[in-house]
């Protein structure tokens, strides 16, 4: 399990990445295009990423109630999910929480590259289990 101090960090680093992804790709291209972007550079920095990770969604009570297959899924305790859109909704913050809460992960990034302007936001849900 990471420290607090170390998750920052690897958000850091993947904004950063995001940041000169965007800036080099600019908007425009299928969000597949900017995963496999993001996993391609995340890996060049060293930084443990999968694309199309599958996690296991749980009830309130544990019990498995299926998968679901992560955008990306960085250092095993990172949640990303990419979107290539004009810009983010509220819907977009939703099913990324709606994904944090059901899979029992804790920290999380809302990435958008489909904006002239590249957005990304960080969510940390406290109570996982419920």
């Amino acid at each position: 399990m990471k420290t607090e101090t170390e998750i920052f960090a690897l958000v850091d680093k993947i904004r950063e990445i995001g940041y000169e992804l965007h800036g080099y790709l600019r908007h425009g291209h299928l969000e597949k295009v900017y995963e496999n972007g993001m996993v391609h550079r995340g890996r060049n920095a060293g930084i443990q990423i999968e694309q199309q990770y599958p996690l296991k969604v749980h009830d309130v009570d544990g019990a498995v109630l299926g998968d679901y297959i992560a955008d990306l899924f960085a250092e095993k305790c990172l949640l990303i999910e990419l979107k290539a859109v004009k810009r983010l909704s509220d819907e977009h913050t939703a099913q990324l929480l709606g994904y944090m809460r059901a899979c029992r992960v804790e920290h999380g990034l809302l990435m958008n590259f489909g904006a002239p302007r590249f957005e990304i936001r960080k969510y940390i849900l406290s109570d996982i289990s419920s």
